[in-house]
Formats: C-alpha cells, sequence, structure tokens
C-alpha cells in the first residue's frame, strides 16, 4: 500500500502531459484546416508580433516587455491597429509624420529633440494612428456629412477691441474749497453749479470772531514790535520780533494770504471778513453751501474741476485683456457731433477688475480746450492692438472646446481623419484662432462636421479599449515553494497523516 501512492502520482502526471500535447496539437491542427494555412505561416506571423503599450500607444516594439515611459506591461499589437494597412511596416520603410513629447501630447515638432520637461521626443509614424482613434470615411459620406478643410498657416493676427466709454472729470485737476476756522457765510461770490471761475477768483468771504481777535492780536504784536525795535537790549528787541512772527503765522495757518496780512499792516484795521479765492480755473463740479449759512472748520464748501483736459474710461472685458496695452493707439468717436473721431492714446489700465461689470477701466486722456467734451457723456472707442507676429492659426471654427481640453480633426487624405489635442492662444476680427501647440505648418484641418467625427472617434476609441487583450497577472514563484502534488492537486486539504492519505487514496 505504501507503494501504490507514488505509481499513482506518475500515472497521473504522464495522462496529464499526454492530454495537454494531444489538445495542443490537435488545436493547430485544426487551425491550419481551417484557414489553409502551413506550418510555415503560424511560425512567422508569431515572429512578426508587435508589442505596445496602452498608455502610450506610439511605443511599439519586437518583444514583450514593460513600457519605458510608464512602466505598464506591454501588450499584443493586434492586426489592423498599427498601421493603416493592418500591418507594421519595417523600421527602414516606415515614414516619421513628426515628433511628440512623451508626456504632453500637444508639444510637437517635425524634428526630433528634447520636451519641455526634458524627455526625448518620440517619432509617430504615417502607418501609426495615436490611441488607435484614426477614422475612415468613404468620400461620399464626408461629402454628404458636410466636411469641409482648411490648412493650418501662419499670419500676423491684429484686433480692433470696440467698447463704450464714459468722459469722467480728470481726478488731478479736481480742488475742494474749505475753511480752516468756523464762522458765517456773509457773502458768496460763486453761487452755481457749473459756473466758470478762473484762478484767483473771490468765492466767498466768512466772517469769524476768531479770525477779528487773531488780527487784534496781530496788530498789538505789530506795536510791541516796533516800540521793542529801539531798545538797547538785543534780547528784548528779538523777543518783539517772535512774538510778532508768531502772531503771522497764525493768521497764514488760517489762509490769510500775504497780501491781506500786507494790507492789515498798512491800514492798521481790522477786518472781519475772511476771503476765500480760488487756486485754480474750473468748472464749479459740486456746491455744498449757502449764503448766510454757518460753517465749520474742514467742512466742504465747494469742488472745482478743470476740465480742459478730460478723461475717457472705457471697459475692457477680462478675454480681450491679452490684446490691451499701455500706449497703443486709438480712436474715441464722438456720436452727438456727427461721429467726429479724434485721436488718443491708451494712458492707464486699471490693475483691478469691477466686480459688478466683470471689466478693467482703459483710461484715455484728451484735449477739451472749448469744452466740447462734457463730463459723463457716452463715445465709442476703437482700439487698435498690436499684431502678434507670424503665428500659426486656424479657423476658430475647427476647434472643439470640451471644458478640459481643444481638439482638432487632421485630415491625413483618402478619407482618414486624426483627433489631435491643441492648445490655443488669441483670436482675431476675422475668426482666425493661434494654435500655440498640437499643429505644424501646412496641417489640413476640419472646419465642419466635427462633431459628428468626434463622435465616431470616440465610440470607436470605447470598442477599441474593451476589445483590447489585458495580460493575466503571472504569478511570482521561487524554486523549491510549491510542491509538484500542490501544482497538480484539486485543491482540496493537504493529509494531516499518513492514515488520512491512505483514506483519501482508496476514496
Amino acid at each position: 500500500m505504501m507503494h501504490k501512492r507514488p505509481l499513482f502520482r506518475i500515472v497521473t502526471l504522464t495522462l496529464t502531459l499526454l492530454v495537454t500535447g494531444g489538445g495542443w496539437y490537435t488545436g493547430q491542427c485544426l487551425l491550419r484546416m481551417a484557414y489553409d494555412v502551413p506550418p510555415e505561416a503560424f511560425a512567422a506571423q508569431a515572429a512578426e508580433t508587435k508589442y505596445t503599450c496602452g498608455m502610450h500607444p506610439m511605443i511599439i516594439t519586437d518583444k514583450p516587455g514593460t513600457c519605458p515611459i510608464c512602466g505598464m506591461e506591454l501588450t499584443p499589437l493586434k492586426v489592423g491597429t498599427g498601421g493603416g494597412d493592418g500591418a507594421a511596416k519595417p523600421e527602414g520603410e516606415r515614414k516619421i509624420r513628426y515628433w511628440v513629447a512623451p508626456m504632453d501630447p500637444t508639444y510637437i515638432r517635425d524634428e526630433p529633440g528634447k520636451s519641455p520637461m526634458g524627455m526625448d521626443l518620440v517619432p509617430v509614424y504615417e502607418d501609426q494612428a495615436p490611441g488607435g482613434s484614426t477614422i475612415s470615411i468613404d468620400p461620399v459620406t464626408s461629402q454628404n456629412m458636410g466636411v469641409r478643410t482648411a490648412k493650418a498657416k501662419r499670419m500676423d493676427l491684429a484686433r480692433t477691441i470696440r467698447t463704450v466709454g464714459l468722459i469722467a472729470y480728470p481726478e488731478p485737476q479736481q480742488y475742494v474749497i474749505n475753511t480752516k476756522i468756523g464762522g458765517w457765510v456773509e457773502k458768496l461770490y460763486v453761487n452755481e453749479n457749473g459756473q466758470l471761475v478762473k484762478q484767483g477768483e473771490k468765492l466767498l468771504e466768512i466772517y469769524s470772531p476768531e479770525l477779528v481777535s487773531a488780527q487784534e492780536e496781530y496788530l498789538l504784536a505789530l506795536k510791541n514790535h516796533d516800540a521793542l525795535a529801539k531798545s538797547p537790549f538785543p534780547q528784548i528787541a528779538e523777543s518783539g520780533r517772535q512774538l510778532l512772527e508768531a502772531s503771522r503765522r497764525r493768521l497764514q495757518l488760517w489762509d490769510i494770504s500775504d497780501r491781506q496780512i500786507e494790507r492789515l499792516e498798512r491800514t492798521r484795521q481790522v477786518e472781519k471778513r475772511l476771503t476765500l479765492y480760488a487756486h485754480q480755473s474750473g468748472i464749479v463740479s459740486m456746491k455744498m453751501v449757502q449764503e448766510g449759512q454757518f460753517v465749520q472748520s474742514g467742512m466742504q464748501l465747494m469742488t472745482i474741476s478743470d476740465i480742459s483736459r478730460v478723461w475717457v474710461q472705457g471697459d475692457i472685458y477680462e478675454y480681450e485683456l491679452p490684446w490691451v496695452k499701455v500706449g497703443q493707439p486709438a480712436e474715441i468717436v464722438l456720436p452727438f457731433v456727427g461721429r467726429k473721431k479724434v485721436a488718443a492714446t491708451l494712458d492707464y489700465l486699471y490693475p483691478y477688475v469691477e466686480p459688478k461689470t466683470r471689466t478693467v477701466k482703459a483710461r484715455f486722456v484728451l484735449d477739451n480746450p472749448d469744452y466740447e467734451l462734457k463730463p459723463d457723456m457716452y463715445v465709442n472707442i476703437h482700439l487698435k492692438t498690436s499684431p502678434v507676429k507670424d503665428a500659426l492659426t486656424v479657423p476658430a471654427e475647427a476647434v472643439l472646446h470640451s471644458g478640459e481640453k481643444e481638439t482638432v480633426f487632421i485630415a491625413l487624405g483618402d478619407g482618414k481623419f486624426e483627433p489631435r489635442q491643441v492648445k490655443t492662444g488669441l483670436q482675431d476680427d476675422q475668426g482666425n484662432l493661434q494654435i500655440v501647440q498640437g499643429l505644424l505648418d501646412g496641417d489640413t484641418v476640419v472646419t465642419s462636421a466635427q462633431f459628428l467625427l468626434d463622435s465616431e472617434s470616440k465610440l470607436r476609441e470605447a470598442i477599441a479599449k474593451m476589445l483590447e487583450p489585458k495580460p493575466a497577472p503571472a504569478a511570482k514563484m521561487e524554486k523549491g515553494t510549491m510542491p509538484m502534488e500542490d501544482l497538480f492537486g484539486d485543491g482540496q486539504r493537504k493529509p494531516a497523516n499518513k492514515q488520512e492519505e491512505l483514506d483519501d487514496l482508496f476514496k
């Protein structure tokens, strides 16, 4: 009984090998009979098997292994997925279409080199479809779909930004009139909003008891100074002079002009009223005081604005900001004067966005000697931006925007189309869109019916992913770690002793 167990294992192993070998041989014979293929063809087909990476389809090798970019296991390349004719051509006969960065599909070049990340560019051949998503459409079907194409070409992009502007007061040319002492407004010389005033003109007169006391103190200090000026003691004469200077300084701090002080010294008569004068020419843009009103020190009485030069403030949308630079020329169109055009220059671009309109203010400065331009008037602004030189462009309708990426379809000829991811830049008035990355000079892009092509491409890509063979994970075993009886066992429990082994043998 003890010798039957080894004999039984030898017989089981022999039968298993015969069945496995016979099944393989029988399968090979059936395949040859069904397809009438000689044995040499099977060997040649196995030798020509290519391997590729599911994440980087531009990697194609003759032997299995791992992807040099992401480290994934390479999978066998199916017939029909390696090129246009269904078979991979020898390396010497394949023509390179362009070179692409391994980690950025939009970075392509027409010669080898390095990517921005420092990696070597990978060649893409004419018989190779990135991602296996190239689609073929019959020419009649393409005509019925309305497929139109255009070539990517280099040109200068220019744009004229048209917006609405508002004439505003120039902030540096506005002056606020107020008083530094309290009192009553007894005389108001300028009593109208919009009234034109000139520099040095009288504005109003204020009666202030504090001002009367200050003038009387100055006259006493002046009299004391004259009396002590002839003193034989220099210290006494100097104290009289210092007292006079302090009284004079007090009047000056209350905006009493030197002319008024000189008149007070000459006449020795106290003036009950303080006269305020205009410091610049302009118009009264705001008046907040009435004749006979009591005012306190620091109170704003009126505002004078010089509008011999005015500001024009226009709204620039956020997507237009890349075009706008300080110093660019513009035309200000005046709709109220027979659409008169005035040349201007962009003077300042405000560094913040208006929260309500989501626009940025652009400021222009215009001369206004005849006061033809009035604040709060609307005008039209035509801003001529600087052109972008030698930009690679395509029609704007050729680009599909999915939110996360931008895609164009490349017409390869013979009814074949390839989707390619791109990066876009600026767009001009004529609908030309700048391509920053993803295209080469002379590439033909589809400008109509891209949505149908995009749907077909995504459908085929999804089917290809479902049909793609997935290699089963191989279990790593070290030599001697698995006994022979476990390899050909039935997966049941292992006998604990000799008695259980004998019982299992004769079950």
